[in-house]
């Protein structure tokens, strides 16, 4: 009975773990502090974006060092400021803008929130239940926000929703949602002349090695590799900014 009673309780530990398999960012979770003296003679560069954009901000920052200022939301510790889905977008982006007088480029990600799906306004495991930003919605947002970064005089780059794998269920993701969302924010970036940084295809031939399971968030060497994609599309614009 014992051996039974135990392999009960070890099977149903393991469905709760898998049920709840995404918990959360490692950058989140460790809470470094992100703030920092600008030098007044670098150029200012601007992160926005959520717990992927977090995970490769310190390694955007050492990569450009020298370089560029590199910025992103924080919170009074310092700690990284998750952006959350577009709608946050449109109410904040104003204060985030306020970080600095002026910017030269700004990379910013919105999506993996808006696709959420969600219930009684908080996040929800059923597939059923809508996301909190559909299509439509989305893309408006989207047209807000690249409205207001425009008249920052800043170069801009959109970088791409990262993928969703299947079994991504707290919440739940649809995996096919990321290309959808993708697609209607790539139509508002050639509208609107903004350079796109693909991350979704860079990334996905990699997703074994650097995602983690059943979960949007990437190992270390994982948001290293985007850091790398990030901080040379940076460069490349504030490169054409000096030209």
């Amino acid at each position: 009975m014992k051996s039974i009673l135990s392999i009960l309780i070890l099977s149903f530990g393991l469905a709760a773990c898998a049920a709840a398999a995404e918990t959360g960012s490692r950058a989140e979770k460790q809470g470094a502090d992100l703030r920092f003296t600008p030098n007044p003679a670098l150029p200012n560069v601007l992160l926005l974006g959520d717990s992927i954009s977090i995970g490769y901000t310190s390694s955007v920052r050492q990569m450009l060092k020298g370089k560029a200022n590199v910025f992103r939301p924080i919170t009074a510790k310092g700690a990284a400021e998750n952006c959350s889905d577009t709608g946050t977008g449109v109410a904040e982006l104003d204060r985030w803008l306020a970080l600095a007088p002026k910017w030269d480029v700004i990379h910013f990600n919105w999506g993996l929130h808006d696709l959420k799906h969600m219930k009684d306004g908080k996040p929800s495991r059923d597939a059923a239940d809508p996301p909190l930003r559909s299509v439509a919605e989305y893309q408006a947002n989207l047209e807000k926000i690249v409205a207001r970064l425009k008249k920052t005089g800043a170069r801009l780059i959109f970088a791409t929703t990262t993928p969703v794998v299947p079994g991504t269920g707290n919440p739940f993701r649809h995996p096919d949602d990321p290309p959808r969302y993708n697609t209607a924010a790539v139509e508002v970036m050639k509208a609107s002349g903004v350079r796109v940084n693909d991350l979704f295809a860079f990334i996905q031939p990699r997703l074994a090695e650097v995602q983690l399971p059943k979960n949007v968030h990437f190992t270390a060497s994982g948001s290293k590799l985007l850091a790398r994609q990030v901080a040379d599309a940076i460069q490349d614009e504030l490169a054409g900014r000096i030209r």
